[in-house]
């Protein structure tokens, strides 16, 4: 990393003593930098009456609609694992967001559908959803864009290994 760029970090974190490591530097930085792009998509959906993770639930069942989703599978696609898929689905659920149904042939397993409502609800964010992504990576060129989503894939395989 350039001085130039771990003393930006440095400030905004108000850390006195260099990194010790780029590495270090980096990691900080990505930890940095999703923080703000989460803040800036809670503050897109908190007045739509949901979390960031329901709307990641709800993201992910309009993405395989009209077909269910079981459980587990919603929990694995999750942005960020978390525990309590069930709660989650419950309020999403007590809101009329989201169908569940237990399986017949096998009890352990539900699926969830998204509601019409669900699906409602996410077509009125849409556009202010996508001016928040476009807002998150604005500083960069279509390029540029590109070649930090790959990066970041490099960073995210490296670390399952």
């Amino acid at each position: 990393m350039s001085e130039k760029s771990g003393g930006a970090l440095q400030r905004e974190i108000g850390q006195t003593k260099p990194f010790r490591s780029a590495a270090q530097e980096a990691t900080i930085s990505i930890l940095r930098t999703a923080d703000v792009v989460r803040r800036r998509l809670i503050e897109v959906v908190e007045p739509y009456g949901i979390t960031l993770q329901q709307y990641n639930v709800l993201r992910i069942l309009r993405g395989a609609h009209p077909d269910p989703l079981p459980t587990l599978e919603i929990g694995e696609r999750l942005i960020e694992r978390m525990p309590g898929i069930t709660r989650l689905l419950d309020r999403l659920e007590e809101k009329s967001l989201v169908r569940r149904e237990r399986c017949t042939d096998d009890r352990r397993l539900v699926h969830c559908w998204i509601t019409a409502a669900g699906l409602d609800l996410l077509g009125t964010m849409d556009d202010a959803v996508d001016r928040a992504d476009d807002a998150g990576v604005g500083e960069l060129a279509g390029d540029e864009i590109e070649a930090l989503a790959a990066l970041l894939e490099r960073v995210r395989r490296g670390s399952r290994s």
